[in-house]
């Protein structure tokens, strides 16, 4: 049995993966995001320390729910800065015949290649697509995506991509196409989307004491973001 440490647990979620999902947040993660909603799960001494059988009973309850295409959701926090733990529970889950997502930024501590022989589908999260922005964005650099990306690559693991659209640093015309580039080096995508940046996590960092540095910035419209995603898939693919 392995300890882990989770930040919250939802039950019903609908937009982290197919079909009804657990999402389970995992405690902890490496990146500082500018554009975070969720700082409360940044430091890894907090959240909620639960055993690998205790979450698995957990979620077993929930498996009527799932249904065809349904299943768990590992989230953060970033999952894969929980590594043991982690695989105990796509091992745990793969047991019980449900479908495992890890919700990721790649930015992990290793055994890539253990983790994705039990995981069903990854939800890429790429920050960026150039080194400099990258670490100017999330104060880290690119290499540990870069490793986990040529994991996937080595894997059969189903991929969707997630990138979220902030006005002025992530919705230029060349950081697009570099991100196209990033994108067509990566096997098994079945699915691009883009999030528009929102503010809907700033009273968290008010509660923190932490300063949010995007304060001044107006959320992405979301039908702008969805315009430029169609686009984006469209001359990705022609």
């Amino acid at each position: 049995m392995i300890k882990g440490r989770i930040h919250s647990f939802e039950s019903m979620g609908l937009v982290d993966g197919p079909g009804i999902r657990n999402v389970v947040f995992f405690q902890g993660c490496p990146l500082r995001c500018l554009f975070c909603h969720n700082p409360d799960t940044w430091n890894f001494d907090e959240g909620i320390e639960i055993s690998s059988e205790e979450l698995i009973n957990k979620i077993i309850k929930f498996k009527p729910y799932f249904k065809n295409n349904g299943g768990v959701t590992f989230s953060g926090g970033e999952p894969l800065m929980q590594p043991k733990f982690l695989l105990e529970m796509l091992k745990l889950c793969k047991k019980h015949n449900i479908h495992t997502t890890i919700d990721t930024s790649g930015c992990g501590s290793g055994n890539y290649e253990e983790i994705l022989k039990y995981t069903n589908l990854i939800l890429l999260d790429i920050k960026h697509s150039t080194n400099d922005e990258f670490k100017t964005l999330t104060g880290v650099s690119m290499k540990n995506l870069i490793k986990f990306i040529e994991v996937i690559n080595s894997s059969h693991t189903k991929v969707w991509i997630r990138h979220v659209i902030i006005p002025g640093i992530t919705d230029s015309n060349k950081h697009l196409e570099k991100l196209k580039e990033i994108i067509k080096k990566i096997k098994n995508v079945e699915k691009i989307e883009f999030l528009p940046y929102h503010t809907l996590g700033i009273d968290k960092y008010k509660t923190l004491n932490y300063d949010f540095k995007l304060k001044n910035l107006e959320p992405m419209d979301k039908n702008k973001c969805k315009a430029l995603e169609q686009t984006f898939i469209t001359t990705l693919l022609s």
